[in-house]
C-alpha cells in the first residue's frame, strides 16, 4: 500500500507534544527592536507561535535557534508594507471584505495610555485600542 503525502495534513506530533494540551493559535508582533527581546519572545512564546519580527535591532543580537526548532516556531521578518499591500488593504475595508472597526475593542485618552497598554497584555480582552489626544 503506497501512502501519499497530502500538503493538507500536517505531521503528527512527536508522542511528548501529543501529551500537551492544545493551544490557542498565536500571534506575537516584536515592534522593539532591542537586543535580547527576540530570545525572550523564544522563551514566553507557546508551541507553534507565529512571531512576525518588526523592529530593527541596530546592534547584534543572540536567540537560541534550538529553542524556536523545539517549540516549532515561525518566526517572519518584515520590513514594511508596499504601496500595493496598502492599496490591497484598503480595497478589501472599502469592499466590505474586512470589517476594519471590528478590531477596535477600546479608546482611551492620553491618560489611558498606561492602563491601556496594560490590558493589551490579555488578548482575551483587547484587540486594538486606539489613542484619542483630545479626550
Amino acid at each position: 500500500m503506497t501512502r501519499r503525502y497530502r500538503p493538507q495534513q500536517k505531521a503528527a506530533r512527536p508522542p511528548l507534544q501529543a501529551l500537551l494540551p492544545a493551544l490557542k493559535p498565536a500571534l506575537i508582533f516584536e515592534c522593539v527592536g532591542i537586543p535580547g527581546l527576540l530570545q525572550q519572545v523564544f522563551e514566553g512564546a507557546p508551541r507553534d507561535a507565529r512571531i512576525v519580527v518588526v523592529g530593527v535591532c541596530m546592534e547584534t543580537d543572540r536567540s537560541e535557534p534550538m529553542l524556536g526548532i523545539m517549540k516549532e516556531l515561525n518566526v517572519q521578518y518584515v520590513l514594511g508594507y508596499t504601496p500595493d499591500e496598502f492599496a490591497s488593504a484598503l480595497r478589501l475595508i472599502a469592499e466590505g471584505e474586512v470589517d476594519a472597526a471590528s478590531l477596535v475593542t477600546s479608546t482611551v485618552g492620553v491618560d489611558g495610555v498606561a492602563t491601556a497598554f496594560n490590558d493589551l497584555a490579555n488578548p482575551e480582552r483587547h484587540t486594538k485600542i486606539i489613542v484619542e489626544p483630545w479626550r
